[in-house]
């Protein structure tokens, strides 16, 4: 995992049953990475990264699962799940003797899963610190991003009491794993409330399914990327040379509600748009993925991209930024409740 090498050069390849896509390894310059390929490698390109102590299974299968995001998605582009070292399935502790890399070498990681796969430009969809992890791609990278998707963002750094409490986590990673109160406040990281169960509802079956996951992670491994997002540096500055489109997902209850506020804020408001989940934590993908529908669309829709009834095709066009009409992306267009900066979706199931 220690490989220097300047350019990605493949390791292996390993076929995989679950979900149905492939998974590659990757050997970048700072180490080697999992990404697990769907759909047709002539669409355009889709890249995932997700947040600290998820793989793409447990961070993006929610919406995967959601059968209108996925007709919409996978009909659209092959999807590109960058996994964060050793947070795979199966991954062995990462050895004591590797680096911990920064936030910019987990960026030029990004680069380098795309020199991989002969990637021009791409779309993202990150959450929380691998919205963090893409937001930073797209500042170093511009020419390579054509739009952002980002659930919970972080985009500043972390402010002293972040940091510390994250200080304290750290440790308990080290010495426990990913047992018993650090569990707990992962699942608190991610979910609401009410999804995480109390004296009135029982505790979600996708929240029991989070902590299955959890039990099989290495705590070491959570430990490197937690302590890589912790000393991060503020990004509010390059956010006004962003050019890219972006939209923005945030549960109402997520931990992170006032950093994607302020994300929202920092971006050119001809080019960002704001959707506030209600009743909802930091993990949308998974906690209400249907409230992530419609506005995508809308978004998409910009890059000529529909549903596959309305697809016309077009493998691995350009999916050129230009063509957006800025009223797709205003609240008004979305259909949903106005506010000065926000657009708030309530979903009822």
């Amino acid at each position: 995992m220690g490989d220097s090498s300047g350019s990605a050069s493949v390791s292996v390849d390993v076929e995989r049953i679950s979900f149905g896509g492939k998974e590659h390894i990757v050997r970048t310059r700072c180490g080697s990475v999992t990404v697990a390929v769907y759909g047709d490698e002539d669409k355009p390109a889709l890249i995932t990264y997700p947040d600290v102590g998820l793989n793409y299974m447990s961070c993006f299968q929610g919406l995967f699962f959601c059968p209108e995001a996925a007709s919409l998605l996978l009909h659209n582009f092959c999807i590109y799940h960058i996994n964060p070292q050793g947070h795979e399935l199966g991954a062995a502790p990462t050895p004591s003797d590797v680096p911990v890399p920064s936030v910019d070498d987990l960026a030029d990681q990004v680069a380098d899963v795309l020199d991989f796969f002969s990637l021009g430009s791409v779309m993202c969809l990150g959450v929380t610190a691998g919205a963090y992890v893409l937001t930073l791609f797209a500042t170093k990278y511009r020419e390579r991003v054509i739009g952002l998707m980002l659930v919970s963002p972080l985009c500043k750094a972390p402010s002293w009491s972040e940091w510390f409490y994250n200080k304290i986590l750290l440790n308990l990673l080290y010495y426990y794993g990913t047992r018993g109160l650090v569990k707990e406040t992962l699942l608190q990281r991610y979910f609401s409330k009410k999804v995480r169960g109390d004296a009135q509802y029982p505790e979600s079956d996708i929240v029991q399914a989070c902590k299955s996951l959890l039990d099989e992670k290495q705590g070491e491994n959570i430990w490197r990327f937690l302590q890589s997002i912790n000393e991060r540096h503020d990004l509010t500055d390059s956010l006004r040379k962003l050019q890219c489109r972006t939209l923005i997902f945030v549960g109402e209850n997520s931990e992170f509600h006032e950093d994607a506020i302020h994300m929202t804020t920092k971006l050119d408001r001809r080019y960002c748009a704001l959707v506030e989940v209600q009743d909802c934590g930091s993990l949308v993908t998974e906690e209400q993925p249907y409230a992530m529908l419609m506005p995508m669309e809308y978004f998409l829709m910009g890059y000529g991209l529909y549903r596959p009834y309305q697809l016309s095709s077009s493998p691995r066009s350009p999916l050129s930024p230009c063509c957006i009409s800025p009223e797709l992306l205003s609240p008004e267009s979305m259909g949903v409740k106005l506010k000065p900066i926000k657009t708030r979706v309530a979903i009822d199931f």
